[in-house]
């Protein structure tokens, strides 16, 4: 089977063969269409996560994926060989940039029906940070006040539109020459980055989906009303994070140690930061296939490149700045 592997951080991705998957008891095998790429690939290709994600070498990168299943482990019974599903497998199961797979039924979801593979494969790990920022941790509710930062990107171009859709009024900070495409996908306050200081124009705000870090993340503490809270996905990982994680004791007081100066920020003007790295959903996927069945969500491809090109494809994502997710096919 091909894949496209590292065998040490910092080093190429280059196409390799690799044993066919295993699939156990409660395990589905899938035939890749399609995977999106994420800033996320890069990342742990250049070890920036090699602390809180220690993975053995070589390494099968890619995070989310669209495909056909081809197989199923004895124990499943939600899921069929012919069925087209999507997934972000488990952090301990990456590997999408390869012919196959082997997911858990757990995070595995029937596909929208309405979208294409190469759609379907844009969605599942920024779908899912949408989801859990602003419905599990954010409890958005009509009325509410809500800034997506980057909202051109993969995580914001979703987020704006899950946000609109959960009755938020919805602010973002994007370039000019994206300002009308976000306003298309709900946004309604555009903030020019380039040219404008989110800063002095939003005031009140309950919730702010972080994704840029460092003076961008302390001033998104500024805007907030008493009470609000912003969900970092590029800040410093906090004391919460570190528990979800089953992180030892230093790794723990490491973590503490590093977010201690934006949660000290955030007590003294009575709002909350939480650091939030997505967790692998099967059954939040299935919400989103409904929400994108029915209209409320349409994903947001921006390049596309084909299956023996994706060092290009994690490249290109890993720059960042472009419009909406970077997708390679295999179809």
């Amino acid at each position: 089977m091909k894949a496209f592997v590292i065998d040490h951080y910092k080093g190429p991705l280059r196409q390799a063969e690799v044993p066919e998957p295993a699939v156990g008891a409660h395990d589905v095998l899938v035939e890749v269409k399609a995977a999106g790429v994420n800033q996320l690939d890069e990342k742990i290709r250049l070890g920036e996560f090699r602390q809180i994600l220690p993975y053995q070498m070589p390494l099968i990168l890619g995070h989310d994926l669209a495909g056909v299943v081809t197989a199923v482990g004895a124990k499943v019974r939600n899921f069929q060989p012919g069925d087209e599903v999507y997934a972000r497998p488990s952090k301990n199961r990456i590997g999408t940039f390869a012919e196959r797979i082997s997911v858990h039924e757990d995070d595995l979801a029937l596909k929208p029906a309405s979208i294409s593979m190469r759609e379907a494969g844009s969605l599942p790990l920024v779908a899912l940070t949408a989801w859990q920022a602003l419905v599990e941790r954010g409890n958005v509710a009509p009325g509410q006040k809500v800034l997506i930062h980057a909202g051109a990107g993969g995580v914001g171009s979703i987020a704006i539109q899950l946000a609109k859709h959960l009755g938020a009024f919805v602010a973002t900070t994007a370039s000019a020459s994206n300002a009308d495409w976000v306003r298309e996908l709900g946004a309604d306050l555009v903030i020019d980055y380039r040219s404008q200081d989110f800063e002095d124009v939003l005031r009140d705000y309950d919730l702010v989906l972080d994704s840029v870090g460092g003076e961008n993340l302390e001033k998104s503490l500024r805007v907030l009303k008493p009470g609000g809270k912003v969900i970092g996905i590029a800040g410093p990982p906090d004391p919460r994070f570190a528990k979800e994680l089953g992180a030892g004791a230093p790794l723990r007081l490491a973590m503490t140690v590093l977010s201690s100066r934006v949660r000290r920020k955030a007590r003294r003007r009575n709002v909350s930061y939480e650091f939030l790295f997505m967790r692998a959903d099967g059954g939040q996927l299935q919400k989103i296939s409904a929400l994108v069945d029915t209209g409320a969500i349409r994903p947001a491809v921006g390049q596309v490149f084909p299956f023996d090109q994706t060092p290009q494809a994690v490249s290109a994502a890993g720059a960042g700045g472009g419009r909406g997710k970077v997708v390679i096919y295999n179809e």
